[in-house]
């Protein structure tokens, strides 16, 4: 029989080495690290979990399709073609906002300005400040409607998707169908009877009925639900073993690791709110949006259209500016998340 043989690796390590293998070595070496590769069995579970979660994004970002030279200029060509008819209409509503009325009613409209002034944005100056409600008003209540359902949403949807993707109990499954069903539904197929629900528990007319739907946006809790089940549960065990309460588990381990997933929440809530003009459910001039007031100057005529044009850009610039900077941050999720 063969016997087992115990090496020390320690005790041989550059014992008998060329200087061919040596230099082999050291140039492994450098390679590894180069790339950031490092030794796991070193590593703690969390600094493991971290390493694993930076390299398949590093293998995802490198890796790309078996295409000829030919083929890349054509996709090239193909993505420009297709770029700039998206951009077309993004770049057309901020030239319109610096035309004056003489090039607004060019036909056919010319896509750059000749003459750039701002006297759009002078005029929606004046008519905000004849306005019996401030524009103040209205800014303020923009941010109260969009801060408490952002907060409200994440808070809500965080602590409904940790038990259903870290706990299992009866239902668990059904519940979570429900909510992936409730996807298939568009906004306008419960406005009836949320109208309803709303008008017996008297909160028509308040900015509370903008704010409570937000609290109940599905799509929050999938993303949240899909990446807390991909967290390991050696972290909630250890935690537990530590005298860890649940809250804080769910509050100082699974919030940090799911980050993506409620900045992205932050991002998309915040865009849907912005635009909200809460024209159903709000009558009383003083609770009314930002947006609201923004539209109503719109809607005015053919007299305001150089003012409606600085009116569709301002409007326009907030989310978009939002998810141009964190549009990265949202593609990764719901990549991560299976949506497309």
């Amino acid at each position: 029989m063969a016997r087992k043989m115990n090496i020390d690796n320690d005790a041989v390590k550059g014992v008998g080495e060329s200087k061919a293998e040596i230099k082999r070595r050291k140039r492994q070496e450098k390679k590894l690290k180069k790339f950031g590769i490092r030794d796991e069995s070193k590593m703690g579970k969390l600094e493991l979990f971290f390493y694993q979660m930076e390299k398949r994004r590093r293998i995802k970002k490198k890796k790309r399709m078996s295409r000829s030279v030919g083929g890349d200029i054509a996709l090239f060509l193909m993505l420009c073609l297709f770029g700039a008819f998206s951009a077309y209409p993004l770049l057309y509503t901020i030239f319109a906002a610096f035309k004056p009325l003489n090039e607004l009613f060019i036909y056919p409209p010319k896509l750059f300005v000749m003459n750039p002034t701002f006297d759009n944005f002078i005029d929606l100056s004046i008519v905000m400040s004849d306005s019996w409600v401030p524009f103040s008003r209205y800014f303020f209540n923009t941010i109260f409607i969009t801060l408490m359902g952002t907060i409200g949403h994440v808070v809500i949807a965080s602590m409904a998707a940790y038990p259903l993707a870290k706990h299992k109990f009866p239902g668990s499954k059904i519940i979570f169908g429900m909510v992936v069903y409730s996807l298939m539904f568009a906004a306008q197929v419960t406005d009836t009877p949320r109208y309803i629900i709303f008008s017996l528990i008297g909160l028509v007319d308040t900015q509370w009925a903008i704010i409570v739907p937000a609290f109940a946006y599905s799509l929050g809790l999938y993303l949240m639900k899909q990446f807390m089940q991909d967290i390991p549960n050696d972290f909630i065990e250890s935690a537990k073993l530590d005298g860890a309460s649940e809250f804080q588990i769910y509050w100082k381990i699974v919030m940090p690791l799911v980050k993506p997933a409620w900045l992205t929440l932050i991002i998309l809530l915040f865009q849907q709110l912005w635009n909200n003009d809460g024209g159903t459910y709000i009558y009383s001039e003083q609770l009314k949006p930002l947006s609201y007031s923004l539209h109503q100057i719109v809607n005015t005529g053919v007299a305001r259209t150089g003012t409606s044009a600085a009116v569709m850009l301002i409007m326009m610039i907030v989310p978009v500016s939002v998810f141009v900077l964190s549009q990265s941050q949202i593609i990764e999720t719901m990549a991560h998340s299976g949506m497309k």
